[in-house]
């Protein structure tokens, strides 16, 4: 029996009451999402008589949307920035994608990373011009970091982890253009053998220790950012590092994320002990990674803290919004099939928290959502109170490190993958599930079965984020007709971000429909409630688009263009010019309306 078969028996299983199978897809987004749009959309999502909608700009047609290059608007321009090899001082070379000339081991230490995902601007006293942006490097696999499936020496295992991780970086506006400051006292790299330390109820737990032995930070996907200005990282897929170098057999725990003994490709287990499942030198190092991460970008001196009260499990993302009487709420999920959607909400309001030197991520409860088919939906408390739990937990470090186990017990609701999380304006929550092909039952939260497509839901709490139940609905059903421009031309939403006008911003990532690139859309709602897609961005072959933040001004747009080509030249050498025979390398795009105006209108 599989992971996902052992979950679909476990006491989390799917509903048993399922969609009527003749229920039409348009049925379900005309009872549910419609029905409930007028409260959970603002009102300047509506377009109201006379008013300027809230998308104006001529979006990117299906007949552009392919090709080795990014096809954007023709009322936006952009620029490449921090392209993977951009140095970050003035002590490394640049590396252009050359590939006999790859970066050292000690230069990519110093160099951009590969694998751009999820990141924040961080402006620098809410100028629009001036600022860090720190981005995550999800993953890089060998062929494309080193030009060879494995690793054979301890060179190119160290190219390899310095790859990963997370970047820091000072930009400046001037006439128009950004540009890196080389000599910033900001920029650094955290990769994964940079010292990290553990915070919170699972620090200093037997499934942590011995912590004077934790280094690094790996598969950071997306992202958050806090109100007292730090940054969030997120672990995702940390199983993909480990394997096994002599017989080895996973537990049940160990199963439950992934591990297996052959490992997954990177091989880093066989020249480094601490990713060899075997291995009696470092054991448990695996409980060590599938955290979410605070890095503080204004102190190049501080430690990135592993805060473990948000719980174990790849995490996708961290979407953090103050409560109604100042506590922190942060959304979350956790990109797997059938796996589920998460809440942490701190103890208390976060700034009196921080007067008694307490780290509002490190103090609360972390809280697992149940989706009812009637479209209510109740926040299950992952908590040693719950009598369940202490049955199969000693303690609360156990119950978090092994979070997943807990939350299959309390009856969660399996999703489609989880991933992206945003909070709009007026309150309500929104996460991206990608896609599932493996799903065989609908459910009201997951209604297609398969779902290689995915979906958006979207729901509202109770309490102001603080309490226990919500309400929800499905906001869009990917590869239903939601453009007035080329319909069926969605599928697999998984970046998310939503601007204080309501526009709901979706990167994509998996096949498209009609041979389209991945690509980046904005929504907004019709007269009737229905949303509308305008296609501002198209990728480049084989990319994924990823990682949304702008400045405060609203004025450019950074968004990444991630694994370009898959690493393969002949497809595209993209950012380097068609036919130069360059690696293709992850950037940044910095994405401008031509006349000046808010991004996404």
């Amino acid at each position: 029996m599989n992971h996902h078969q052992k979950l679909l028996s476990s006491a989390s299983a799917e509903f048993t009451q399922v969609l009527d199978r003749h229920l039409s897809r348009r049925t379900v987004l005309r009872g549910s999402l419609l029905a409930a749009l007028g409260s959970l959309l603002p009102a300047s999502s509506l377009q109201a008589a006379g008013q300027r909608p809230l998308i104006g700009f001529r979006p990117v047609p299906v007949a552009s949307g392919h090709g080795p290059l990014p096809t954007i608007s023709p009322d936006y321009e952009f620029q490449v920035l921090i392209p993977w090899g951009t140095p970050l001082s003035a002590d490394v070379p640049a590396w252009d994608g050359h590939p006999l000339q790859r970066p050292t081991a000690r230069q990519q230490e110093q160099q951009v990373g590969i694998g751009h995902d999820g990141m924040t601007f961080f402006p620098f006293q809410q100028h629009s011009d001036h600022g860090l942006l720190v981005i995550n490097h999800e993953f890089g696999y060998n062929q494309h970091v080193l030009g060879k499936s494995s690793p054979t020496n301890l060179e190119e295992l160290r190219r390899s982890q310095h790859a990963h991780g997370v970047s820091v970086v000072e930009l400046q506006q001037k006439d128009g253009v950004w540009n890196v400051v080389r000599e910033s006292a900001w920029n650094r790299r955290i990769h994964a053998r940079s010292p990290v330390r553990f915070s919170g109820p699972a620090a200093g737990s037997p499934w942590l220790k011995p912590e004077q032995s934790a280094r690094g930070t790996l598969n950071n996907c997306s992202n958050g950012h806090t109100p007292w200005q730090t940054y969030l990282t997120c672990e995702e897929n940390f199983d993909d590092y480990f394997g096994a170098n002599k017989d080895w057999n996973p537990s049940d725990r160990q199963a439950r994320y992934g591990l297996i003994a052959a490992g997954q490709g990177y091989d880093w287990h066989h020249l480094d002990p601490r990713f060899d499942l075997s291995s009696e030198q470092f054991p448990g190092e695996e409980n060590r990674f599938g955290w979410v991460v605070e890095i503080d970008p204004f102190d190049p001196d501080s430690v990135p803290v592993k805060r473990t009260a948000l719980g174990r499990f790849k995490h996708e993302g961290a979407a953090l919004v103050e409560g109604g009487d100042g506590r922190v709420v942060v959304y979350m999920g956790d990109d797997e099939r059938f796996n589920y959607i998460y809440k942490f909400v701190s103890s208390d309001d976060w700034r009196k928290l921080r007067e008694r030197g307490q780290s509002p991520l490190d103090h609360g409860t972390l809280y697992v959502a149940r989706f009812n088919d009637d479209g209510s939906g109740v926040w299950l408390p992952l908590s040693m109170d719950s009598a369940v739990l202490r049955e199969r937990f000693e303690s609360t470090a156990e119950m978090l490190t092994f979070t997943r186990e807990a939350a299959d017990l309390v009856g969660a609701t399996p999703m489609d993958r989880p991933e992206w999380t945003a909070v709009g304006p007026d309150g309500a929550v929104f996460c991206t599930l990608t896609n599932n092909t493996e799903r065989q039952e609908p459910t009201a939260s997951n209604p297609r079965a398969p779902n290689p497509h995915g979906h958006i839901i979207r729901w509202r709490d109770s309490g102001n984020h603080l309490g226990t139940t919500f309400s929800w609905d499905i906001f869009l059903i990917a590869d239903e007709t939601h453009g007035t421009d080329d319909p069926d031309t969605l599928s697999s939403p998984d970046g998310l971000w939503i601007d204080p006008d309501g526009r709901v911003f979706i990167a994509t990532d998996g096949d498209q429909e009609k041979g389209l690139n991945n690509q980046l859309l904005v929504a907004a709602a019709d007269a009737e409630g229905r949303p509308v897609l305008h296609r501002l961005l198209s990728g480049v072959t084989d990319c994924e688009v990823t990682g949304i933040t702008t400045t405060p001004d609203r004025h450019t747009l950074f968004v990444n263009i991630q694994h370009p080509g898959n690493g393969d030249p002949t497809l595209t050498c993209f950012p380097a010019p068609p036919g130069s025979q360059r690696i293709p390398r992850d950037c940044t795009l910095a994405i401008r309306r031509k006349d000046g105006g808010i991004v996404g209108s």
